[in-house]
């Protein structure tokens, strides 16, 4: 059984990993796909793939924000460790040199899109949006997946860092998801299922003083409370048809390293165990944290207004075992890795009392968590 410091190895044969401060996982690759084709299908044929496979093998990977583009789930077995992934102390870091970084779309043509959610919003189409945009970084040389994902893990310990062959990992130029994820989208063990979504944020300041003042604003802002109680609101509607008890107490502060975060940890009891950790994920996602409120309409929206493509930033991201015990998290602090170019993505939910400028500046703080470990000073 590796060791968690090979996981990070790990990465250069293929495989799929996941991270957090308790355990690390890692389903060893290249492994085949998940047959289906759309993040939706494969989520459907999960149970299936594993019906006949022994004890250890899991369905891992992720799925797209947009459930009708293709999905990475693979099936194969996995192994989990305790406690964190660890850098290898003998490993050979490579620092990437920059060669071009682009935002797409603009921050000022972000504004404008903000604003004119601000508008759909206004005249009632809508209760709350998210739009996401990305920074775009062109280096020299291949970035390297293993070294991403030991750096992200190093500076979030707090948060799932994960990585995933989006792609055959044997292509060449083939993509990746790589993150850190704060946002537990739910861990079903048995008939008990915890979630913990998050929405309404702010950056954080590196003076302690401003610091506190900004999370104890976030706590009073009605406008970002509205926002998270959205969310809170869709998750424990979509829960109680399926649960014979449901609990959402008082939404609490979450730091990461370059965000505060409005949290709420909903806890629930399944009806009927057959209902597997999959099962939830095809219910909830994609929640009003990523997507926005109504569902459909947010989704109208994002695709008449969002200027980038999300592939699976912004999906769900985790595993399944045969009992149908599994862990997702929602695929956000993330970036797409393919060769040379390193596509990161951030997005804010949009809600009336928003400000554009205020949105900028809050995806660029989120980016920030793959920018700094990227383009290490």
């Amino acid at each position: 059984m590796p060791e968690p410091a090979a996981a990070t190895l790990a990465v250069h044969a293929g495989a799929t990993v996941f991270s957090d401060a308790k355990s690390t996982l890692v389903q060893t690759g290249p492994r085949p796909l998940v047959p289906g084709g759309s993040g939706a299908e494969q989520l459907r044929r999960t149970a299936r793939a594993l019906e006949e496979e022994p004890e250890g093998v899991l369905v891992a990977g992720a799925v797209p924000f947009d459930l009708s583009a293709p999905g990475a789930l693979r099936v194969g077995p996995a192994v989990r460790t305790r406690g964190p992934l660890t850098p290898d102390a003998a490993r050979v870091v490579r620092p990437a040199t920059v060669a071009r970084s682009r935002p797409h779309p603009s921050p000022a043509r972000y504004a404008a899109a903000v604003r004119e959610a601000l508008a759909r919003i206004e005249s009632g189409d809508v209760q709350k949006v998210v739009l996401a945009r990305s920074l775009e970084l062109t280096a020299l040389v291949d970035w390297s997946v293993p070294d991403l994902v030991a750096e992200l893990a190093a500076r979030n310990p707090a948060a799932t860092t994960l990585a995933v062959p989006v792609d055959d990992p044997a292509q060449a130029g083939g993509r990746w998801l790589v993150g850190a994820s704060p946002e537990l989208l739910l861990r079903r063990r048995g008939p008990s299922v915890l979630l913990r979504p998050l929405a309404g944020s702010v950056p954080r300041s590196p003076e302690p003083e401003e610091d506190l003042r900004r999370a104890d604003a976030l706590m009073a802002s009605d406008k970002d409370r509205r926002e998270h109680a959205y969310v809170v609101e869709a998750v424990v509607e979509t829960l109680r048809p399926l649960c014979r008890t449901v609990s959402a107490p008082e939404p609490e502060l979450l730091a990461t390293p370059t965000v505060w975060h409005l949290a709420t940890r909903v806890t629930a009891l399944l009806n009927d165990t057959t209902t597997t950790s999959v099962d939830l994920v095809a219910a909830l996602h994609p929640t009003p944290a990523v997507g926005g409120s109504p569902r459909r309409a947010a989704a109208q929206v994002i695709r008449e207004v969002e200027e980038v493509d999300r592939g699976c930033y912004a999906g769900a991201v985790g595993w399944q075992d045969g009992d149908g015990d599994g862990e997702w998290v929602v695929g956000v602090r993330c970036a797409e890795v393919a060769g040379r170019l390193l596509r990161i993505l951030g997005g804010a939910g949009i809600v009336a009392g928003s400000d554009p400028d205020a949105e900028v500046r809050e995806t660029a703080a989120k980016m920030r968590t793959v920018l700094e470990a990227a383009v290490r000073r």
